[in-house]
C-alpha cells in the first residue's frame, strides 16, 4: 500500500472542512496574476471570503469527501484545471462574482499572451521625441514616423486580432504607450450553493438585471390587471380612477348634469350657442355680443403670453352658470 504524506491527508481536510462550513464554494482560475498581486487580492477578501490553493488532485480528493455530506459539490470537479483556487465564503454566488470582477485591473502583456481583445493603436501623436524608439515602433508593426520634431502614429491598426498571440517585440513597446490589453485578476469558473452549480455564463449580469425585470414585471401585471377590469390591491385605485373617468365622460356625452359634470356641460353648451349665434344675424344681444368678441379676438403672442400670463388669467373673463342660463334663454327663448 502506497504511503500517504501527512501534510497531503492534513491539506485534503482542512479543504473538506473548509467546503463543509460555507455555503457557497467557487472554483476561480488564478492563471497569470502575480504573486504579490495575488496575495493583495486575498487580503483584500479575507472577511468576506477564505481562498485556498494546492495541487489539483488534492482539491479533487476534497470535494468528493465534502460530496458525501452536500451532494452535488462533486460537479465542480469538471472545473479543476489549470491554475486554480477554491473560495469558499457565506456570499452569495452573484455578489461572489462581482467581487471577483472587483480585483481585475489592466495589465502590460507578456510574449505569447492571447489577446482578450482586438490591440489597436490609434492614430495622433506620442509623447516620444525623435531618437531610435521610432525604429523599435516601426519594427514592432506600428506605423511610426517623425513629423514636425515629434513621433506621431500615421493611423489607426489593428496590431493583434482577438485570441492571437502577442509578440515579444510588441509586449516590450506596448507599456511605453500606456497600452495594458491583459485583464488580471480571480476568474470564476462556477460556485455551488444548496445542490445547484452556476456557471459564469448564468452569474454575469448587472447588478440591477433582475430587480429591473422583477420591476418591469410589476408594472406589467398591474397594466394588465387593469386592462382586464381584474380587481386586486395593486389595480384597484387605477380600476376606479379608469371607472370614474369614463363614467363622466359618458354623462358629458349623455348631458347628464350631475355635480361633477355641470360645469363642463354648461361650458360645452356656451361654446355651442356662441357658435349658433355666430352664424345667424339678429339673434345677439349685447351679452352675447361682447362673448362673441372676445371668442373672436386674436390670441396673443407667445411672448405677450409669458409676460402677461398671471394678469389674463385674473382678467379673463368666466361664465357663470346664470350667465350661461341666460344665454341660452336670450338664444332660444
Amino acid at each position: 500500500m502506497a504511503h500517504v504524506a501527512s501534510w497531503k491527508k492534513e491539506k485534503v481536510k482542512e479543504l473538506t472542512d473548509l467546503m463543509l462550513k460555507n455555503p457557497v464554494v467557487a472554483v476561480v482560475d488564478v492563471h497569470g496574476i502575480p504573486s504579490p498581486q495575488l496575495q493583495n487580492m486575498r487580503q483584500g477578501m479575507r472577511k468576506n471570503a477564505a481562498i485556498m490553493m494546492t495541487r489539483n488532485n488534492l482539491v479533487l480528493i476534497a470535494l468528493d469527501e465534502a460530496a458525501k455530506q452536500r451532494p452535488g459539490l462533486e460537479k465542480l470537479k469538471e472545473q479543476i484545471s489549470g491554475q486554480c483556487a477554491i473560495v469558499a465564503t457565506p456570499m452569495n454566488p452573484f455578489k461572489l462574482f462581482q467581487n471577483m470582477e472587483d480585483t481585475k485591473s489592466p495589465a502590460p502583456a507578456k510574449p505569447g499572451d492571447i489577446a482578450p481583445e482586438d490591440i489597436v493603436i490609434k492614430a495622433g501623436d506620442t509623447p516620444f521625441k525623435p531618437g531610435p524608439i521610432v525604429g523599435e515602433l516601426q519594427k514592432a508593426g506600428i506605423p511610426a514616423a517623425i513629423e514636425g520634431g515629434k513621433i506621431v502614429i500615421r493611423k489607426e491598426k489593428v496590431l493583434v486580432e482577438k485570441g492571437h498571440k502577442v509578440s515579444e517585440e510588441l509586449s516590450k513597446i506596448l507599456p511605453k504607450l500606456e497600452i495594458f490589453p491583459m485583464i488580471v485578476g480571480m476568474d470564476l469558473r462556477a460556485a455551488f450553493e444548496d445542490g445547484v452549480v452556476y456557471n459564469k455564463a448564468v452569474l454575469d449580469v448587472p447588478a440591477d438585471y433582475y430587480p429591473s425585470m422583477l420591476a418591469t414585471a410589476s408594472r406589467n401585471a398591474i397594466a394588465l390587471g387593469v386592462s382586464i377590469v381584474y380587481p386586486t390591491k395593486q389595480t384597484i385605485n387605477p380600476l376606479l380612477a379608469k371607472a370614474y373617468r369614463g363614467a363622466n365622460a359618458l354623462s358629458i356625452k349623455a348631458a347628464i348634469p350631475t355635480k361633477d359634470n355641470i360645469k363642463t356641460l354648461l361650458a360645452k353648451a356656451n361654446a355651442e350657442m356662441l357658435a349658433v349665434a355666430s352664424r345667424v344675424p339678429g339673434l345677439e344681444d349685447e351679452r352675447l355680443k361682447k362673448q362673441l368678441s372676445a371668442a373672436a379676438a386674436p390670441a396673443p403672442t407667445q411672448e405677450k403670453k409669458e409676460d402677461k400670463k398671471k394678469d389674463d388669467e385674473d382678467k379673463k373673463p368666466e361664465v357663470s352658470e346664470e350667465e350661461a342660463a341666460a344665454g341660452l334663454s336670450a338664444l332660444f327663448g
